[in-house]
């Protein structure tokens, strides 16, 4: 009996020693990112019977697990996601909000001072003073929107660099990934370090882009992005990159390995930061940047139109101020083609009247050779609008027109074209008006003594509803793409705290399973101690029977 009685107490001690083992691990890890609380399943050991009787024979750990709930897992993955990419939004669209808010405020600004110097001018028109101050006025107007555009431009650079970054580190993330897998597979997913490891990573991976994990039965797990694109096949890790946007280089598509073959990716379904960046560089930067466009145009076409209806000091009708609207450094990246074109056309777009602009992108469709079918679909509504071929021009477009270069070559169905009237007019809008004796004040008079009624006229395109089909005025084409900014961003900021909430919501969840509280493994090991203790209690007692035994038989 005193034998069984060793026996079992010698179970105990090693039983309790596993707890008190497990109990510790918890403490030391419980500020341990991603660690998974871990526990000690104990069993009776099979009893053994002495006479008519069973007695206990002791006690073994039968299982050491860490408490993991693969639905909580999973709901903080997709939380993780939300709040991740919206975050990335409301930051990306601070930036831009600042941007309009702050330096772009010089853009409407320099707008009055150009008008103030007009008003200025038409009190004494004769003045050569002022009227070289007017063309200091419309250099400075033309810098603003230079120097908006250009930071409209490290806008993109940002984005695309923070772009590469991600794609980067998913890349850094899926050979790790692969590398514990096969790992894992070693042990059939039994050690909770590595599968600790893997939950952390794949947490992390969250934050870039929506993920599903497939549990596989070797202990590995496969990981896809977005629901398309396989990232990880058990041991095997694919890798996603970015190549030159299609048409527009500077805007980078994103890209994925599949069979040996690279294939672009739907970056607007993918989710998470990755998600975020390239919806807020396509769907916010890039409009915001047309309708800069747009009012350059419009200031441009505006005052040009002006002058050519008055009389400078010279006796001649009043040449351009600014850059001509249909310029080549103003058509620079107004059409695009793409890569999977088998045609041979060039095109490009004339701006035939500015006020019926919209400061939307267009896809131009060659769909049928017989008859010829020529569609133009709005980006931004989706509306679709057939085009009429005359000669080698395309015309029923809302303010421009699309010529087509017959000696390149024609056009063949299927051929598709990116279509942008406005994309550089911001960054080359400039004043090509030397001498302000070239301001045609006067109305029509070629003597041009005294007369201001064209100067007159000019100032009333301060309040002139002109732009986007005669509802705006020149002012609000930039201060509506500000309040829209501003809008989105306000809308950013409420999604962002949404996310979080749930976000949160789910984190709790997982800590309250899966976490470790440090209260509850106190009291543990308190308690593990005192079975400890009790277990070594009993093998001295053992050992005492023992020796009384002896003693009894010398």
């Amino acid at each position: 009996m005193s034998m069984d009685l060793l026996s079992i107490a010698r179970t105990g001690v090693l039983a309790s020693q596993s707890q008190l083992a497990i109990t510790s691990n918890n403490i030391a890890n419980a500020n341990t990112d991603g660690y998974n609380r871990q526990v000690v399943s104990q069993s009776s050991l099979e009893s053994q019977r002495m006479g008519s009787e069973f007695y206990g024979a002791g006690t073994y750990v039968s299982d050491v697990k860490r408490v993991y709930n693969d639905y909580a897992a999973r709901e903080l993955r997709i939380g993780q996601t939300a709040v991740s990419e919206a975050q990335t939004t409301y930051s990306k669209m601070s930036e831009l909000d600042q941007l309009f808010s702050q330096i772009g405020s010089a853009v409407p600004a320099s707008l009055n001072s150009f008008f103030a110097g007009i008003n200025s001018l038409a009190d004494i028109p004769d003045d050569l003073g002022l009227r070289d101050s007017l063309l200091t006025n419309a250099n400075q107007l033309a810098n603003n929107v230079n120097q908006m555009q250009q930071h409209l431009d490290g806008q993109m650079s940002q984005s695309n660099d923070q772009i590469s970054a991600v794609t980067d580190r998913i890349n850094e993330i899926s050979n790790e990934l692969g590398n514990l897998n096969r790992e894992l597979m070693k042990s059939q997913g039994q050690d909770m370090q590595l599968l600790d490891k893997q939950d952390a990573l794949i947490l992390e991976l969250s934050e870039y882009a929506e993920v599903n994990v497939v549990p596989l039965e070797s202990g590995a797990k496969s990981v896809m992005l977005g629901g398309s694109i396989m990232l990880v096949s058990g041991e095997v890790s694919m890798q996603i990159g970015t190549k030159p946007g299609d048409p527009h280089g500077q805007e980078l598509q994103i890209t994925a390995s599949a069979g040996g073959k690279s294939l672009v990716v739907d970056a607007s379904k993918v989710g998470g930061q990755l998600g975020a960046l390239v919806d807020y560089r396509d769907d916010t930067l890039i409009p915001a940047q047309l309708e800069l466009g747009q009012f350059a145009l419009g200031v441009a076409d505006a005052f040009n139109q002006a002058q050519s209806q008055g009389f400078d000091l010279n006796g001649q009708v009043g040449a351009n101020i600014f850059t001509d609207i249909n310029d080549p450094s103003m058509q620079l990246g107004r059409v695009g083609a793409l890569s999977t074109n088998t045609g041979n056309a060039n095109l490009s777009v004339n701006i035939d009247d500015v006020g019926s602009l919209t400061g939307s992108s267009y896809e131009l469709s060659y769909t049928t050779a017989t008859p010829p079918t020529y569609e133009l679909k709005d980006s931004s509504s989706g509306n679709i609008t057939p085009l009429t071929l005359t000669g080698n021009t395309l015309n029923g477009a809302n303010g421009f027109s699309i010529s087509i270069d017959i000696a390149s070559g024609p056009m063949a169905p299927g051929d598709k074209f990116d279509i942008r009237p406005t994309s550089s007019a911001a960054s080359a809008l400039s004043v090509t008006m030397t001498d302000g004796k070239g301001i045609a004040a006067a109305g029509t008079s070629p003597a041009a003594d005294g007369d201001n009624s064209n100067l007159v006229n000019m100032a009333k395109l301060n309040e002139t509803k002109m732009m986007n089909g005669g509802k705006t005025t020149l002012t609000d084409v930039f201060e509506n793409t500000k309040l829209d900014i501003g809008g989105k961003t306000k809308s950013a900021e409420i999604s962002m705290g949404s996310a979080g909430a749930i976000y949160n919501q789910a984190y709790t969840r997982v800590q309250s399973v899966s976490g470790v509280n440090l209260d509850e493994e106190a009291a543990n090991l308190m308690r593990f101690q005192q079975s400890y203790q009790a277990s070594a209690r009993i093998m001295t007692t053992a050992t005492e029977i023992f020796n009384t035994l002896f003693s009894a038989l010398r």
